[in-house]
């Protein structure tokens, strides 16, 4: 019998969100940083992760700006985001498929405006999950205190013992991550989410406090600070 073709690792970047808690003009993944974007920033450290078999950036349908603002990118684009996050990770698993990736490759799904990652953080992943029954994620195990919230006001202490902050690249093989959010719906937040309604468990690989998801106003200054004094 012919021996399955080898496994491949693909990245996939949902970038068709409109940034509406990040206080910039349009979409924050085009806001200037550090001398190029937040999404330039983004791709570009994938772009040193070598043993990525493609990078695939999914944009909005009605998306006309992405090459003005990261020129010269090397990255596969396709045009079919969708109204959620999840609709948008799970079109471009679609895609993936049509350019030739196979149901049991790796897709290392990043957000777009987590752009202060590392290409050294990214692999750490892939050493810690390329062997893995399921798959992984990087996460920070939570240091702070707490609280649950009603109308401002804290109700209750949350118990912090064995609570992870989720981050991305989130890593699994890419014909279950499509039948997972297929299952779980448009509404889920993370793959790994999707995945764990599956039943399974996704591994938590030890990521830093840097490779936070730049949100709202004041995330700009401090990625740009961070980018500037590398």
């Amino acid at each position: 019998m012919p021996l399955p073709p080898a496994t491949r690792f693909y990245a996939l970047v949902p970038c068709a969100g409109v940034g509406e808690r990040a206080g910039t003009s349009g979409p924050k993944q085009y806001a200037p940083l550090a001398g190029s974007t937040v999404v330039g920033h983004t791709l570009k450290a994938l772009a040193g992760v070598r043993r990525l078999q493609a990078l695939l950036v999914v944009l909005s349908p009605l998306d006309g700006v992405f090459e003005n603002h990261v020129p010269g990118h090397a990255c596969w684009v396709a045009r079919c985001g969708g109204a959620t996050r999840a609709q948008t990770v799970a079109n471009g698993l679609d895609e993936l498929a049509r350019r030739g990736a196979h149901a049991h490759d790796w897709v290392l799904v990043h957000d777009a405006a987590r752009c202060l990652v590392r290409p050294e953080w990214i692999d750490a992943l892939i050493d810690a999950c390329a062997d893995d029954a399921v798959g992984g994620l990087l996460a920070l195990p939570v240091a702070d205190t707490l609280k649950d919230e009603r109308a401002g006001r804290v109700v209750a202490t949350v118990n912090r013992a064995g609570k992870w902050q989720a981050q991305t690249p989130q890593m699994f093989r890419l014909g279950r991550l499509r039948d997972a959010l297929r299952h779980a719906g448009p509404d889920v937040t993370d793959e790994a989410s999707a995945v764990e309604a599956q039943g399974l468990s996704p591994m938590l690989v030890r990521g830093t406090l840097e490779n936070f998801k730049v949100t709202f106003p004041d995330d700009f200054e401090l990625a740009d600070r961070l980018l500037r004094t590398r």
